[in-house]
């Protein structure tokens, strides 16, 4: 996707630096106002609990509102809530501010469909191009101005949502579950639904104030959770990210469980329950090969997408499939959420825990992971990190390492669509020749590095 504004999943930068303005957000609204706001004349905005929520949403509503389109505001909600309310809402669409698990100073804005899903590619770049023709002109409004109100109550529905998961109030009575809310949009929700359901809980990094979401905490941060977890003798601990799309396992012992083995964990769970339609499970491209040799062995049938959780869904919907993540934690049950919902997720780990009654410890890893070496290289720019890929010297290094590797293997050097980083990743069969190809490629992009 070659947008200069709008990665995989919205738009994100450093508040009050272009992008994350409020001139942008102004103006990004105006701009949808006219694209997209065409049936109902209204949109939905939630954010998460950064301090330059309450700016960029106030900026956001100022547009619409002055193009005669109305604003339901949210309040503090995660992601999966926009995404599985919308529907309900009758608006044209939703937005969510947010940058995930991104520290305070960052902000982003994820665009959401009426039907609580993300736009496709072509949508973005028409926007996209449509903010570059009204870069230096004022913007059209309009006589008829919108209104604004409050959905209060929006976060008890979604809290009752999630616990019909359960098949009961009291399903989850004897847990002991630590939980780290990362001081984000699930600072009270999280800890709320478990404790309907009869957990015992401790929550941690449920304080929220502006500035300190995903600060040494969440799901890029588990060394407290970990710790707590054993220190409490808790049964697992679960870590979220700041709008919490994004789930992490910790085990009994403190250690944290891998997306991939992850993913399969839920997939014998709900084979084992007649509840995995087609016996189907998607992943990326990211995901370790042997988490695909495992579920092929065991009569999945198993298919993977490029990156991003949008292809994740997209692949999941044409394969008529109901489970669907990326390594990161981005879990998908489409039984219960539109998009990655960590409480969703979190309430059926809960209930496949207490049925099997072992320690997590025990139970993983499930399969035997490849070797696989990734790399996070990062550039002071997009610009740099995007031309490092497209010198001759890395592209036949790529080609010669996929052969050294062999066809059982996995190389790819991606581009973040959030970041400016290059993401390496080299996976085969033999440990030695992942680690020397690892290696040389680093080392050639690095060069590039600015």
């Amino acid at each position: 996707m070659s947008n200069k504004l709008f990665g995989t999943d919205g738009v994100r930068g450093v508040a009050n630096i272009y992008p994350m303005t409020a001139e942008f957000a102004f103006k990004l609204a105006t701009t949808l106002s006219k694209v997209a706001c065409l049936t109902h004349k209204k949109v939905a905005i939630g954010k998460d609990t950064r301090i330059s929520g309450d700016m960029l949403e106030a900026a956001l509503s100022a547009g619409f509102m002055s193009c005669g389109v109305s604003v339901i505001t949210l309040g503090v909600v995660p992601t999966p809530l926009v995404t599985l309310k919308t529907p309900s809402l009758n608006v044209d669409m939703s937005l969510m501010i947010t940058a995930s698990h991104n520290p305070y100073q960052d902000n982003g804005i994820k665009l959401i469909n009426a039907a609580g899903d993300k736009f496709p590619d072509e949508f973005y770049k028409q926007i996209e191009q449509l903010l570059d023709d009204n870069q230096n002109t004022s913007v059209e409004t309009t006589s008829i101005i919108g209104t604004i109100s409050q959905e209060n109550d929006i976060a008890e529905q979604y809290i009752e949502d999630m616990r019909n998961i359960a098949p009961n109030y009291k399903a989850l009575q004897g847990l002991r579950v630590v939980l780290d809310c990362a001081n984000g949009a699930y600072s009270y929700i999280l800890p709320q639904t478990f404790k309907d359901l009869g957990a015992g809980v401790i929550a941690i990094n449920n304080q929220p104030n502006g500035t300190n979401i995903n600060e040494n905490c969440g799901s890029q941060h588990t060394e407290q959770l970990a710790q707590t977890v054993v220190d409490t003798h808790a049964h697992f601990g679960i870590a979220v990210d700041g709008d919490g799309d994004r789930i992490i396992l910790v085990d009994d012992k403190g250690n944290v469980i891998d997306g991939d083995q992850l993913l399969c964990f839920l997939a014998l769970y709900l084979k084992k329950h007649n509840a995995l339609t087609n016996n189907t499970v998607i992943s990326t491209e990211w995901s370790n090969l042997g988490l695909g040799k495992y579920l092929t062995t065991e009569g999945f049938s198993y298919f993977k997408s490029k990156v991003g959780e949008r292809y994740v869904i997209d692949l999941m919907r044409e394969k008529s499939a109901v489970l669907g993540g990326e390594v990161v934690g981005h879990i998908v049950l489409s039984q219960y959420a539109r998009t990655g919902d960590a409480l969703a997720t979190a309430i059926i780990i809960a209930l496949a825990y207490l049925e099997g009654n072992k320690p997590l410890s025990e139970i993983f890893p499930i399969f035997t992971p490849f070797p696989c070496i990734i790399e996070n290289i990062r550039f002071s720019n997009a610009q740099y990190m995007s031309e490092s890929v497209e010198h001759d010297d890395v592209k036949q290094a790529l080609i010669e390492g996929k052969k050294q590797l062999g066809e059982i293997s996995t190389l790819i050097a991606r581009k973040s669509g959030t970041e400016p980083v290059i993401k390496l990743r080299v996976e085969g069969q033999e440990a030695d020749t992942v680690n020397r190809v690892a290696s040389h490629l680093k080392q050639l992009i690095l060069q590039y590095q600015k």
